[in-house]
């Protein structure tokens, strides 16, 4: 986990948005490889493992993703051009953080690489995927363990383009960018379609989104 993430992260307890603190155990640069994620609020510890933080048990495998992107009728992100995706988030200024969900999570070296300074948060990441300095790996079954308005972009792949990570992906992204899902049927409250085509929806943020807790 990337050391500066910390101030991003937000316990998935049903309780107001409180900063979490962070206890590292290993480093490797600045990334925490073994560690504690804490709240102050609901008191609960979050371990983290191999560079991984895992906020909630999940079953997140290349088979499991791989069956219910083809459920949701959609391709996984992982099979789109990058310069693509890079192109739809419409990121045009370097920094800040951009959350990609299941599948979008292999996306990150090639995006790193397109993106200047921005960091990379793979949620629910599918298997092979590893921590790297541009890329911090969190884990839970039905959030995105992060505030609310942070993200300058989301991407959500072909199995996550579903409830509730459209609705968790517009909680966190910033007001006016946008969301990146794998899939053309897309429901979308708070986000306003900008194009849909070729496997692909883009949805720009209208204002803040609040999930109910």
């Amino acid at each position: 986990m990337f050391i500066e993430l910390s101030e991003f992260l937000r316990c998935p307890e049903p309780h107001e948005e409180s900063f979490c603190v962070v206890a590292p155990d290993e480093m490797a640069g600045r990334m925490i490889v073994r560690g504690i994620v804490g709240c102050p609020v609901c008191r609960r510890e979050y371990p983290i493992t191999q560079g991984v933080v895992h906020f909630g048990k999940t079953a997140a495998t290349a088979e499991t993703a791989a069956t219910a992107g083809a459920g949701a009728g959609a391709g996984g992100a992982a099979d789109a051009d990058p310069d693509v995706i890079w192109s739809l988030l419409g990121l045009a200024s370097p920094g800040g953080i951009v959350v990609l969900g299941g599948s979008a999570a292999r996306l990150a070296g090639a995006l790193a690489e397109r993106m200047g300074g921005v960091h990379l948060v793979g949620v629910n990441a599918t298997a092979g995927v590893e921590m790297s300095p541009v890329l911090t790996l969190l884990r839970h079954p039905s959030r995105i363990p992060l505030r609310q308005n942070m993200a300058r972009g989301v991407v959500l792949g072909g199995e996550a383009a579903r409830e509730p990570w459209i609705s968790e992906g517009a909680r966190v992204l910033l007001p006016g960018l946008r969301l990146v899902a794998a899939a053309e049927t897309v429901s979308a409250p708070g986000l306003d379609q900008l194009a849909v085509g070729r496997g692909m929806w883009v949805g720009q943020k209208t204002g803040n989104v609040k999930r109910e807790t």
